[in-house]
This record gives C-alpha cells, structure tokens and sequence, in this order.
C-alpha cells in the first residue's frame, strides 16, 4: 500500500492508565468486583500526572477503582476534566466462579506457563474468555476513534483492558498483548493513525512508569494475571 497523502492524516493518541493497586483482595482473584484501590502512594500520581495531555477527553471503566485512581490524578494538581465517560466495555474480563477464589491456589490447578488465567478462548466457569474481552473492547476503542477523531484520549482501565489494546495496536495479536506486563498506575501510549483506505497504529511507550527510579514505589507492581515472579519479588 502507498504512503497516506500526510494532509489527509489524523491521529488519535490513545494514554492508557492502570488502576491503583488492590490491597484489600485477601489474596483472591477480583475480575468485576467492583473494588476499591488504594491511592495512598502522592508521588506516583504526581510523576503519572506530569506526563499525561491536559486538553484530553477522559475515559474510565464502570468500576470504582478507575474512578478512583483518576481522582488521584486530577488530585495530583492536574486539572479536573469536565467530564469522564463510563464505559462499560472497558470492565475487566469477568472471571465468573473464579472470582473470589485464593489467586494461587487456583493458578496451581491450572496449566503452568499461561500468560493469563486460561487459553484465550476459554471462558472462565460463568463468566467471559479473554477473546470476549479483547471483541468488546476493540468494539469500543473503534467506536471512540471515531467520536474522538484527532484527540489524546486518557482511558483508565485494567490490566487485561490494557493488554487488550496493546494485541489490537500490534495488528490484531491479543495473545501477543498478553506478552506485556502493565504494571498499577502506569502508562501505556496508543497512537492510532488513519487516513482515507489507510488505518494503522503505533506505540511509542508500554507500561511506562515515571516513579520507576525510587524503590520506595515497588508496590506498584501487582498481577493483573497469572504472573510468575523471582523468589523475593512482589507478586
């Protein structure tokens, strides 16, 4: 395919935010459960506020803990939106009967080297496959890149939400999406580019964390998966 006529290029630039961390799980897998996340840690969202577009439209889940964690943000003396769309497509996978079961216990059952709960075409006992994740939200990032045309676009999400993203900017892979950590509150940068019978993305940063360089901010790493982490790492 010939290159785009570049006056006819527009781009929308996708800044994709991970919830805070969950402290009150007990050690069990969440999925849907509407938690809360704790925003305790000022300075993370004080360094994730600095580098994110202050003329964006917002986005978050219908889940409190992305209300939350954009709260600390715009907390973190970045100015408050007018407004942030719910989107319901943006929740994370529900994880059916294995939502409130002890995370390790279950991940013992389960095949060893998965990048996630179950293959990506098998539904959790009740609940969705990560396929039924990954369709309903690149349906919902491809009704945004309409609406939002040429905009930076700020989406607070979930671990899978976001690796979601990630599978569809890198043509279509959701299981090479799966390949990435996204760690808490950190940033992940979606450029999706279109012109005339011409639609492609970039990425210019994946899970970037600009509080990465003080250890005192460890904590935010938390598994949004079945993550295998060296003895001695938080997990």
């Amino acid at each position: 395919m010939s290159n785009p006529d570049k006056s006819n290029v527009t781009v929308t630039r996708w800044w994709w935010v991970r919830h805070a961390p969950v402290r009150s799980d007990g050690g069990n897998i969440y999925g849907q459960a509407d938690i809360e996340c704790d925003t305790g840690d000022t300075e993370v969202f004080e360094a994730v506020a600095k580098i994110l577009p202050r003329n964006a439209v917002w986005y978050s889940s219908n889940l409190k803990r992305t209300h939350q964690t954009a709260e600390a943000i715009w907390a973190a003396d970045f100015p408050k939106p007018e407004s942030m769309t719910q989107e319901r497509d943006f929740a994370e996978q529900h994880l059916g009967q294995w939502q409130g079961m002890n995370r390790t216990a279950l991940l013992a059952s389960r095949p060893p080297g998965n990048a996630w709960f179950a293959d990506v075409n098998e539904p959790a006992p009740g609940g969705e496959s990560f396929m039924d994740l990954y369709t309903r939200v690149c349906r919902a990032i491809v009704r945004i890149n309409a609406k939002e045309s040429g905009k930076d676009v700020i989406a607070v999400g979930h671990g899978g939400v976001i690796r979601a993203a990630v599978g569809l900017a890198l043509g279509g892979q959701p299981e090479r999406g799966l390949s990435f950590d996204i760690d808490n509150v950190s940033v992940t940068r979606l450029d999706h580019i279109a012109a005339p019978g011409f639609s492609t993305w970039r990425l210019p940063m994946v899970n970037q964390q600009p509080w990465i360089a003080d250890p005192r901010h460890a904590a935010m790493h938390q598994p949004s998966g079945p993550e295998v982490r060296p003895a001695g790492k938080l997990a």
